[in-house]
């Protein structure tokens, strides 16, 4: 009978975690975890000493850090296969998974179909052929070499490749090779992935073109697979459920999408919302339960096409079954910096970024061409940003891979403030007071359009005592409206007494605020 290895990548939430692990293990299954390294050091702690007397639970020999896009999922991928390998001889089979999927089918249903069909259950589509990729880059992702994270060091990213390009220094495609591409949640036999370990010992010439690839975990495993096994004894197509939006992100399941799940043709499902306590609950007690039957009728993603078709003509008459949850997701941060001065809250979120490693957002309410990543359209409009703004936040923690995320906002931007502290997300909010000198407000009123290029100089010196009140009366709402977890700091304190401040708002040492407050020229027009 089949016996499955879990392979687990996760990064954070480690109460989940051991549930997870110990769930999928009660039926007699395996696993091994890569928790990454970047993750809190306790978090990791508390994992291995609530599955330590856990036989069926093994941990990778070495944890990396890791970065979406990169080479180190793959790695971190292959340290968790090798020490499953290693660990468990009777696993027969190999099923990569992530913290936010659970099983959606019982063990004694698994074990049976994994029996009835022998084969590797892969997505394994030609790279150049196949309409896989839908925008973006495709050849630039295999011929140049890609030495960093584009989310995280994104300035490097885009020079190297604008240097390798402008140098002509394209690579070829190891010659043997046809890569392929796919789904990275895959399900293998033993025997393809001993094969896959041994061509990795072998093949140095491919590890080396795959490490320097961008997003290797949607290529490299898809093309070993094709590359070491007969296309009849691959199935191409992942056994885990997921589908995208309208903006390519993934949907994600709450409460109530219990027997949509149940009725899919899959063994897991993915993203399963980290507050859908009563899903993961029916869903874990599901997995070890016997002799029960499932009518599959498969109409999840069906479904789903009809639904977002009738959204966009206009006849949609109740929310997407995938929108009935419209949190930003309760275990999540969302940072405010409130400054009427843009250039002094961009400078410091500059070096937010490096002091605090959070990623950050300029005012992308109220400025249309703050850089922002391509989330399927719902980003191409301030229109579109504010009304969908709960949505496209998600995407942007969806985006960058993190639970923290900080963003600039106008002090005139309080029914924003009002929404996002409605959530039950936990949002801080950061105001910086600043002193609006004669010539700061007369540049402010050409800006908005209050004054022109001919505008007298008396009808100036009238107008900024207004602006001046209006912008002043702005922070008195803020202040008013009460919020928690607010911090603010001023243009006239001394970095000393910032410092405080500003390390509690971002929930670090007070020498690392210190830093921030002492930003040159933070505070200069």
């Amino acid at each position: 009978m089949a016996k499955i290895a879990y392979i687990l990548l996760c990064h954070k939430d480690p109460d989940a975690i051991i549930m997870q692990a110990e769930r999928l293990t009660v039926a007699g299954d395996y696993m091994a975890i890569h928790f990454d390294a970047r993750a809190k050091p306790e978090h990791f702690k508390k994992i291995k000493d609530a599955l330590s007397d856990n036989p069926n639970v093994t941990f990778a020999r070495k944890r990396i850090k890791c970065g979406w896009g990169t080479w180190s999922l793959v790695q971190a991928s292959l340290y968790a296969v090798q020490a499953a390998v290693e660990n468990f001889p009777r696993a027969t089979h190999f099923y990569m998974l992530s913290g936010d999927c659970m099983a959606i089918k019982t063990a004694e249903y698994a074990h049976k179909f994994l029996d009835e069909n022998d084969k590797d259950f892969i997505e394994s589509f030609d790279y150049f052929e196949s309409d896989w990729i839908k925008t973006g880059w495709k050849e630039e992702r295999l011929v140049y070499r890609h030495f960093f994270n584009e989310r995280t060091q994104k300035k490097r990213f885009y020079a190297a490749y604008n240097l390798q390009q402008r140098l002509g220094l394209k690579r070829d495609i190891p010659h043997d090779i046809q890569v392929m591409i796919g789904s990275q949640w895959w399900c293998l036999r033993r025997r393809t992935v001993e094969w896959i370990l041994d061509f990795t010992r072998q093949r140095r010439d491919v590890m080396r073109f795959f490490r320097t690839t961008w997003i290797p975990d949607e290529t490299f495993f898809q093309t070993l697979v094709r590359h070491l096994i007969p296309e009849d004894e691959i199935e191409a197509r992942t056994l885990t459920f997921l589908m995208f939006s309208d903006y390519g992100m993934p949907v994600t399941f709450h409460n109530d999408h219990y027997d949509l799940l149940l009725a899919q043709d899959f063994l897991f499902a993915r993203k399963i919302s980290p507050e859908a306590k009563e899903l993961k609950a029916r869903l874990g007690r599901l997995y070890a339960a016997h002799d029960v039957g499932f009518q599959i009728s498969n109409e999840g993603t069906s479904l789903y096409k009809f639904l977002t078709g009738r959204g966009r003509m206009g006849r949609r008459f109740s929310m997407r079954f995938w929108e009935t949850e419209s949190s930003l997701g309760r275990e999540r941060e969302l940072l405010i910096v409130v400054c009427k001065k843009w250039h002094v809250a961009k400078r410091l979120l500059e070096q937010i970024r490096h002091v605090a490693n959070v990623p950050t957002i300029n005012y992308l309410f109220n400025e249309e061409s703050t850089p922002l990543p391509d989330l399927g359209g719902i980003q191409t409009s301030l229109e579109k940003r504010t009304r969908h703004r709960r949505a496209l936040m998600r995407m942007l923690f969806e985006y960058y891979n993190t639970d923290r995320l900080v963003i600039c906002m106008d002090s005139s931007n309080l029914d924003l403030m009002n929404d996002f502290y409605s959530d039950r997300s936990v949002s801080r909010l950061l105001e910086i007071d600043c002193h609006f000198s004669d010539e700061y407000l007369t540049g402010h009123a050409h800006r908005v359009g209050l004054a022109g290029e001919r505008t007298p100089k008396a009808t100036l010196e009238r107008l900024l005592p207004t602006i001046r009140n209006d912008m002043n009366h702005e922070s008195d709402l803020i202040r008013d409206a009460g919020f928690s977890r607010y911090q603010r700091i001023r243009e006239t304190a001394t970095a000393e007494e910032n410092a405080p401040k500003l390390a509690e708002f971002l929930s670090i040492s007070w020498d690392q605020g210190l830093r921030l407050a002492q930003t040159d020229h933070l505070f200069s027009d």
